[in-house]
């Protein structure tokens, strides 16, 4: 017809397209008759990552009685190659308003058993609104206090979270549902922030409200009381591209202490500490983050009142605690055998309570960290660390338990990505 005259060209190609359309609706229709479904099913929108680290920190001669139980479980004496994370992770949004996520660690201690397979997250998001800006999270993940205890340990530079922070929440996580809300926009950019590299803390909403059991992930509930948690966050973006983010949360809550038989300040026999086993935990804390673009800085502070060790270490009190650190970053964009290489240095310190030990004594960190992390490309990665560090030992026993000790440390993670 075209050829003929009857009809124009344009005529002629929307017609083409019409008749393409119309094939193509009846090849999807086909395919529902045969072994491929119209309609991806569940597992199709499943993916599959993790990574994993492996540390070395004795080179030199470190002082083998600094530990950190919290931290890393390989500073200290007898210590060798060490398998810090194992991750596996499951995650995929299987309907149009749920979003599921698992993942467990293979590199976790259980009973004195190293590399044994303990849950981190299992969780789904529930979405409310057909925009998916308003969600509920119901399960085991991540409690939204402070950036850094969000930050997945894959993107952190320091191989250790701080102390301060990470003292609210041992293991950053707890069973609980919370409800967070982020406009689209903020949402794609707090995504930008981690797939970007600028090691961002991951979509905890702008807004976000949350109750949860309070004694830890994996922990059995010890008291019939829940911890409440507010936090709001905001990554502000210039028009030159670069992105400040601020943010504050609180909590309160009922912590259960566990006590052990020690020996009190001016020795004789052990005995178990006094006091009442709940005691009120409450913190607020504050952090700003400019996005290493390439420079940047990020620090974060908390104050509040949580258990604590009396000084003659016969009874467990509420007790006033703080600490925070500060950080600086440049990101160096390689052109030639690497992809980004990121030097920092961090400065952080802590005095307070350390709640999820046993009597929760009360600890004195105080540590400065230089560092550098290597990328390869984005499966390997190559972090070195030298650390000036003063931190009050975990070891209960004894006639003078939880001594202080200093030293440095010479620190490497390997970290591939999958």
């Amino acid at each position: 017809m075209l050829h003929k005259g009857q009809m124009s060209i344009d005529e002629w190609v929307e017609l083409k397209a019409e008749e393409e359309k119309r094939e193509s609706k009846v090849f999807e229709e086909s395919r529902g008759v045969g072994d491929t479904p119209v309609k991806a099913k569940w597992y199709d929108k499943i993916s599959i990552r993790g990574y994993a680290q492996v540390r070395f920190n004795r080179l030199g001669n470190p002082n083998g009685n600094l530990i950190n139980d919290q931290g890393d479980k390989s500073i200290g004496d007898n210590n060798g190659f060490f398998l810090r994370r194992a991750r596996f992770i499951v995650s995929g949004e299987v309907h149009d308003r749920l979003f599921v996520y698992i993942q467990p660690d293979f590199a976790s201690t259980v009973g004195g058993t190293g590399h044994a397979a303990q849950l981190r997250d299992w969780y789904a998001d529930l979405f409310l609104t057909e925009n998916k800006e308003w969600r509920i999270r119901a399960g085991q993940s991540k409690v939204p206090y402070g950036f850094e205890n969000l930050q997945s340990s894959q993107n952190r530079l320091s191989l250790d979270r701080n102390d301060a922070l990470n003292s609210a929440v041992k293991d950053e996580r707890d069973f609980g549902f919370f409800l967070y809300y982020a406009p689209t926009h903020v949402r794609e950019r707090f995504r930008r922030l981690v797939d970007s590299g600028l090691k961002g803390s991951g979509d905890y909403g702008m807004l976000g409200v949350g109750v949860y059991n309070g004694q830890t992930a994996n922990q059995p509930e010890r008291n019939d009381d829940k911890h409440m948690i507010v936090r709001a966050a905001y990554p502000f973006e210039f028009a030159n591209g670069q992105v400040f983010e601020v943010g504050a949360s609180a909590y309160r809550g009922m912590f259960n202490v566990s006590k052990a038989a020690i020996v009190p300040l001016g020795g004789g026999a052990a005995v178990t500490p006094r006091g009442n086993n709940n005691i009120l935990d409450q913190r607020v804390a504050a952090y700003f983050v400019l996005y290493p673009q390439p420079f940047g800085i990020q620090a974060e502070y908390t104050v509040g009142q949580g258990p604590e060790l009396s000084a003659d270490r016969r009874s467990i009190n509420q007790s006033d605690l703080y600490g925070g650190y500060v950080q600086a970053m440049y990101n160096y964009k390689c052109t030639t055998y690497c992809l980004n290489v990121l030097p920092f240095v961090r400065y952080q310190e802590y005095y307070g309570g350390k709640k999820h030990e046993a009597n929760a004594p009360r600890n004195v960190v105080r540590e400065l960290e230089l560092g550098l992390e290597y990328q390869f490309n984005k499966a390997v990665e190559l972090v070195g660390m030298y650390t000036f560090t003063q931190r009050t030992s975990a070891v209960a026993t004894g006639p003078n338990p939880y001594q202080e000790h200093y030293g440095n440390l010479i620190r490497f993670q390997l970290q591939w990505n999958y």
